[in-house]
């Protein structure tokens, strides 16, 4: 579905991508790990056009997609979570979730303006399209609650449903298990696994590697903009380069 081939992105003399090719396929979980700062974000902001390349090709769907602008690319079906947690903070959690539908509503203006049958049709598919959403990330009840008064852990779970109110064919997770107590996060990765059930593959940003090692078909290393090893969780969890870069930071820190 995605592949990257040599791509590359310099900040004046400083390189965060240098050369990374990775592929995601159909219906699968792979993770993209390594230490912070290692580049994990910017080479989502590249695959998705929120930052240019510097060199290198994306392809999604078969399609060559650098130089196309975020919304273009989302409404191929490639959308992305943030880092840091991206909702309208004043609106509810339905607002929120209505604003997110607007890519396929397929409603025309005058449509609107006449409140034609047929405006009134698509406003119950986009309806009942967020109660579904909603009862699938277990949102339910909290419709009218203002996103800023959600609990952190449910922010984010508010994230991921925004994002799948877009209709992704491949899904990017940016640290979504962030701040979470290990209940949260057991709950989340059951929503991540039936996701990739019901035929959306994902593309894994996280540091909490119990979950890593837990979900993903197989992972992706790097270490300031370069791969430092790939392959399946165990194959990569015994890698020394990755105990070295990573994995042993943590435990340190731990």
């Amino acid at each position: 579905m995605l592949e990257t081939n040599d791509l590359t992105k310099n900040f004046g003399g400083l390189c965060a991508i240098n050369s990374l090719s990775l592929n995601v396929d159909a219906e699968e979980i792979v993770g993209l790990i390594g230490p912070n700062g290692s580049g994990k974000t910017t080479f989502f902001n590249l695959v998705t056009g929120f930052i240019p390349t510097t060199r290198g090709r994306v392809t999604f769907l078969g399609k060559d997609i650098v130089g196309c602008k975020p919304h273009a690319i989302a409404r191929l079906g490639l959308v992305r979570t943030f880092q840091l947690v991206k909702v309208l903070p004043d609106f509810t959690v339905l607002q929120n979730m209505v604003a997110a539908s607007h890519l396929y509503p397929g409603i025309g203006f005058v449509e609107a303006i006449l409140n034609t049958p047929r405006y009134r049709q698509k406003e119950r598919q986009v309806a009942d399209s967020i109660r579904d959403i909603l009862r699938f990330v277990g949102l339910t009840g909290a419709e009218k609650t203002a996103a800023r008064n959600l609990p952190h852990g449910h922010q984010k779970i508010l994230g991921i449903a925004i994002a799948l109110a877009a209709k992704p064919k491949l899904l990017l997770l940016d640290e979504c298990l962030g701040g979470m107590n290990n209940a949260e996060v057991d709950a989340t990765l059951e929503i991540i696994a039936e996701i990739r059930r019901r035929g959306t593959a994902i593309l894994l940003i996280e540091h909490n590697m119990r979950a890593v090692m837990s979900i993903c078909d197989r992972l992706v290393v790097i270490n300031f903009g370069t791969e430092i090893a790939r392959g399946l969780p165990e194959e990569v969890k015994q890698n020394k380069e990755v105990i070295r870069a990573y994995l042993g930071a943590a435990t340190n820190a731990a």
